[in-house]
């Protein structure tokens, strides 16, 4: 392998990464972005974990705290549409380290909020930072991964998100009885403006996306010489890849592409599907519980089992590496199209409901957590970042839909299991959607 890596002091950049054990470089690389990625976690959670003591302290009705509930998930759509051609074309290190100090600044500023639209405003640019942040992450880590570790590596790195929601929780408990709600946007805000100090200071620039821009050697060059001191002797750096190749001139123009726009538009249709489960059941299942006979704390702690089961990822990671990824995914939204159907179907056995929840949880996370890293493998470097950031931003409306769909279903007065075969449908579609794709790839 490094016979073929390194040719008359020429480096294949890809190759080099394949050949060379993974060294204290890459894991510094992937500490930096799992943090990044578990205080996106933090404060996009942290909203709900202030909401009580809103209500309490500003004397608003639940209603009324709709905009601000959702004014982070429109931002966080926003930011990875933006984010992605932008990375694409100056590249994941300054639109990374821009938008960890935007989520930062404008959670800081939360704190101070005065109203109720004050604070809508700035949640709104919170995620918008937020969503530049995520995608960047995700495709700066992958670029840096040898292929036969890169989805178990990535799928590793987004489990800090649903760990930052939990800490977010944990802390919120801890913090607000004593210094009020406020400090836990304060505390979400100050760890990432430190952060992107260390950003600026310790994380490299993609290696791939310098190859690609033609940089000097000597940048790519002090990157791959932390990795091994083999590429220090090099003149110049190659880059090969096994991607279609397409004669679009931008990342957006390359997604939308003949070769990759049946892959993207299944990519999107996927991850939109998959929200629209998690958050259906996220916003809804205790009130569908309560509904159902079951105790208001009851419902609470059954439904509090359902977002648990994201450290599946790695798993799944490890598959897709492996075998066929598409298939790998499909399979798991098919396990969690089968688990939300028998949510439904099993409401007079506390216990069997309890362990049905937990198990649709680990399906659906798993498989949604999975799609980052999937993206990221199907598309090439010029493209690499906007085909991510597209498919997490359009996807984010899918969260929007799922909170509309149960009130929906509700109006025409389905029942408890009718609601969850509805909502289980989507599962089936997200499988369907990643055979298509699959089936696209091989034409």
């Amino acid at each position: 392998m490094l016979d073929r890596a390194r040719s008359n002091d020429v480096i294949n950049v890809q190759d080099f990464l394949n050949a060379q054990p993974f060294s204290p470089f890459q894991w510094l690389i992937f500490a930096l972005c799992f943090v990044i990625v578990l205080l996106d976690g933090f404060d996009t959670a942290a909203i709900g974990f202030i909401a009580p003591s809103l209500i309490k302290e500003w004397g608003i009705s639940r209603p009324a705290l709709g905009p601000v509930l959702s004014a982070a998930l429109f931002g966080l759509a926003a930011g990875a549409i933006i984010a992605g051609p932008t990375a694409d074309r100056i590249g994941r290190k300054v639109v990374l380290t821009a938008s960890v100090i935007l989520f930062g600044i404008a959670c800081v500023w939360s704190s101070f909020s005065a109203s109720l639209a004050e604070l809508t405003v700035l949640r709104f640019v919170t995620g918008v930072g937020l969503g530049a942040a995520m995608p960047n992450a995700v495709t700066l880590m992958s670029e840096y991964c040898p292929d036969k570790r890169r989805a178990t590596l990535t799928n590793a790195m987004f489990c800090g998100f649903p760990l930052g929601a939990a800490l977010g929780g944990f802390l919120a408990a801890w913090m607000i009885p004593q210094w009020g709600w406020r400090s836990v946007l304060l505390a979400g805000g100050t760890v990432p403006v430190v952060l992107a100090v260390l950003i600026v200071l310790l994380l490299p620039e993609s290696v791939r996306f310098l190859v690609a821009r033609r940089a000097a050697p000597e940048r790519i060059r002090a990157s791959l010489g932390r990795i091994s001191p083999v590429a220090l002797d090099a003149s110049s750096f190659v880059m090969t890849e096994s991607a279609a190749r397409t004669e679009a001139k931008s990342g957006i123009g390359l997604v939308l592409s003949r070769p990759y726009l049946a892959g993207t538009v299944m990519l999107w249709l996927t991850y939109f599907m998959g929200l629209v489960i998690f958050y259906a059941l996220i916003n809804w299942m205790p009130l569908l519980l309560k509904d159902a006979g079951f105790p208001p704390q009851t419902a609470a702690r059954v439904s509090a089992l359902f977002p648990l089961g994201g450290v599946g990822a790695v798993l799944f990671g490890w598959l897709m590496d492996r075998y066929n990824a598409n298939l790998v995914i499909a399979a798991g939204f098919a396990a969690t199209a089968a688990s939300v159907f028998a949510i439904g179907q099993v409401s007079g056995n506390l216990a069997l409901l309890g362990a049905v929840v937990f198990v649709a949880g680990i399906m659906m996370n798993t498989a949604q957590s999975s799609l980052p890293a999937l993206a990221a493998a199907f598309y090439p470097t010029q493209g690499r970042a906007t085909g991510v950031a597209w498919m997490l931003g359009i996807g984010r409306f899918g969260g929007i839909a799922g909170s509309f769909l149960v009130a929906e279903l509700a109006r025409r007065q389905f029942g408890f299991a009718g609601t969850f075969t509805v909502i289980a449908a989507a599962g089936l579609v997200a499988m369907a959607a990643l055979l298509v794709k699959q089936r696209a790839q091989n034409h």
